[in-house]
């Protein structure tokens, strides 16, 4: 049994559309990321399910019982909002404790459920300190800790790393995702940030006015977006207008930019018809200087000359910015590993990516 199942749901505030006839599954253990722009729908949907709003249209279901007439406290959710809302008078086992004492818990079982739960968020022995004691971090885990707590079916985390710092961010998208993991907590996350959204979710879920666009893996979702918003909204992208030229023997399409230059690429939009919108990945560009030996030309690969306009050092990654023909700015990515790139600006080169790597998207996509 699905342990959550939207049906066909609508929400409307005025004349304006929050969320337009959505049905989403999920089924028990799983994580699931919603993920898109700011006003998509992704917390409208979320309240819908908490209890906190009451959809128009359409039915909510969780563990195959349907829950639109029933109060928020009464819906066994667990939530972890952006603020953490812990209760500045009370201290962390309190605020631990509170849903579990609201929804009528043995009182001889609660100290041992706070003291778990602090142990598993390894806050063990921080049981007397109040939230202004605490670092952000800390607040985070005692918000995660009370949501748990009562065993929730379903457990919904609103934008729950976006009050931290990045670096701490990362700690705890690591932590929460083991925690999540160890307890089989059924998990719906929120939030706008790619990088949360794919290393979080088993799936993830793109939203845009009010409705879904795409479901899958964070794999899917990058490697395969089902259309331009997806392919423009997850990841970094280059793209190129073209018009179709011709079909390669080798099963390889050939377009041509405004600056008539050909790209190849293995992939066609179903009912092509027309223009269409080339994407590239930057870390599928290769950068060679234009002096070093050219490889024979073959359908499954694009070679284009540019030159160097900027070259950025980002952490862990490389930034080149490269123009080509017609003012065209082009990204590529290389991994620092700790050497010198080999490339400057004004330096020219050409940009080598396969066919097998160009997204092509009609350009009446939407």
């Amino acid at each position: 049994m699905n342990v959550l199942e939207l049906k066909d749901v609508t929400k409307k505030y005025g004349g304006f559309t929050a969320v337009e006839n959505l049905s989403l599954e999920l089924e028990p253990g799983k994580v699931l990321s919603l993920l898109g722009p700011s006003g998509c729908g992704k917390t409208t949907t979320l309240r819908i399910i908490a209890g906190f709003a009451a959809p128009d249209e359409g039915s909510v279901q969780i563990a195959g019982e349907d829950v639109g007439e029933l109060k928020p406290y009464e819906r066994n959710v667990g939530l972890l909002f952006q603020d953490y809302a812990l209760f500045p008078h009370m201290t962390v086992a309190q605020n631990v404790a509170y849903g579990m004492r609201y929804r009528g818990a043995a009182a001889a079982a609660i100290p041992s459920r706070v003291k778990q739960m602090l142990s598993l968020v390894q806050l063990a022995g921080m049981e007397l300190r109040y939230p202004n004691q605490l670092s952000g971090g800390q607040q985070q885990r005692v918000a995660l800790a009370r949501a748990l707590a009562t065993d929730p079916k379903i457990v919904l985390l609103d934008e729950p790393l976006s009050a931290l710092d990045a670096k701490l961010r990362l700690e705890l998208r690591i932590e929460l995702k083991e925690i999540l993991r160890s307890v089989g907590a059924t998990t719906i996350v929120v939030t706008h940030d790619q990088e949360e959204a794919l290393s979080l979710g088993d799936e993830v879920v793109i939203m845009h006015a009010g409705k879904i666009v795409q479901r899958g893996t964070p794999t899917q979702i990058y490697q395969s977006p089902a259309d331009k918003f997806v392919a423009e909204f997850v990841g970094r992208s280059n793209w190129f207008h073209s018009t179709r030229s011709g079909q390669s023997s080798a099963g390889f399409t050939s377009y041509l930019t405004g600056d008539g230059v050909e790209i190849r690429a293995k992939s066609s939009p179903s009912g092509y018809n027309g223009g269409a919108d080339l994407c590239v990945r930057p870390e599928h560009i290769q950068l060679v200087d234009s002096a070093a030996p050219e490889a024979p030309s073959d359908a499954q690969h694009n070679s284009m000359a540019g030159v160097v306009l900027d070259v950025a050092s980002l952490g862990p990654d490389v930034h080149v910015v490269v123009e080509l023909p017609g003012k065209v700015r082009l990204l590529a990515i290389r991994k620092n590993v700790g050497k010198i790139t080999g490339l400057a600006p004004g330096q020219c080169v050409r940009a080598l990516f396969s066919a097998s790597d160009v997204l092509v998207f009609d350009v009446d996509w939407r």
